[in-house]
């Protein structure tokens, strides 16, 4: 059953369907991985206070994604050569704790002096 035939039989029974047909790619995101449907029909349907949508395609694909990397912030060196100084602790301690702090140098200072 495409689309327009479920349409034309909903409504029958007062439920509002709309279709969209702008919509050319539709990515469902998972843990590891997409599924990405293929030629799909989407159609909105309003049933009470609720909303379901039916996507209609000719096949689904699953694209496995890469690994996140986390992106290291932008630090100075002279904040490093800061934190350092202030903390004791080495550069690689330095730069591990500010990547885990999002590049939060006041909060890099603090846990590294909590660990002293």
């Amino acid at each position: 059953m495409n689309v327009r035939e479920l349409k034309r039989m909903l409504k029958k029974y007062g439920i509002d369907v709309r279709e969209l047909p702008e919509i050319r790619k539709v990515i469902m995101s998972a843990n590891g991985y997409d599924i990405v449907v293929k030629d799909p029909q989407v159609a909105v349907l309003n049933v009470g206070q609720q909303t379901i949508i039916q996507i209609v395609c000719s096949g689904l694909e699953r694209v496995e994604k890469e690994p996140e990397t986390k992106a290291f912030p932008q630090v100075s060196e002279d904040d490093i050569q800061f934190i350092m100084e202030q903390t004791g602790a080495t550069r690689d301690e330095v730069l591990k704790t500010l990547l885990e702090e999002g590049g939060d140098i006041a909060r890099a200072i603090m846990r590294l002096q909590e660990k002293k």
